[in-house]
């Protein structure tokens, strides 16, 4: 089920969002996770946000889908030269072996815990045998809303790694880091890129 406060939040702050990453140089997390795809490689930036991500992979020559429930974070996405973006949920995720890659950068967090295992079977699904699925989420135990309202679920490494297993994923190596979002708040995360 998709939150609506949590929707409604970016729908009322998606500049405010898009400017948290001004930059015209991709993460070292994204550099890496490109660089491992083949050339022209179809990609699902899900929760795509305001296409900052999903601008640098077209950049890459990749094909890309973005996808977000938020209606004013596909507008701002949509505005890109070489997106494809469509307003929809975590559940909408369809298809069989279509995607090299799958980037979920800071988006499966809202969803409920319960939920998640069924993402992952149909993002796992969704990609081709030995497709990239890159997955952030903050780091920690339980579920609740932040200052702004938004929802979030907290996950630890073991949890993740066990849930991804479980889907059919084997689980790379984890990056660790701790920043300010959106609420201003600075939170510990963690990420994983690992293979269908």
């Amino acid at each position: 089920m998709t939150d609506r406060k949590t929707i409604a939040v970016y729908d009322a702050r998606a500049g405010d969002y898009a400017r948290l990453d001004p930059s015209d140089t991709p993460s070292a997390t994204l550099a890496a996770f490109l660089a491992a795809l083949p050339q022209g490689a179809r990609v699902l930036d899900l929760g795509c946000g305001p296409g900052t991500s999903a601008r640098h992979m077209v950049l890459a020559g990749c094909k890309v889908d973005a996808l977000d429930a938020s209606a004013a974070m596909i507008e701002l996405a949509a505005a890109i030269d070489g997106i494809t973006a469509r307003q929809a949920s975590f559940h909408d995720i369809s298809g069989t072996a279509i995607y090299e890659g799958v980037w979920a950068n800071f988006s499966l967090l809202h969803a409920p815990r319960a939920d998640l295992p069924h993402h992952l079977s149909a993002i796992h699904t969704a990609l081709k045998p030995g497709g990239l699925f890159h997955v952030a989420v903050k780091e920690g135990t339980g579920e609740g809303r932040d200052s702004l309202n938004r929802h979030y679920t907290y996950y630890t490494e073991a949890e993740l790694t066990g849930l991804l297993q479980k889907a059919g994923f084997t689980v790379g190596p984890y990056r660790r880091g701790r920043d300010k979002g959106l609420s201003g708040t600075e939170e510990n995360w963690i990420s994983v890129t690992a293979h269908a």
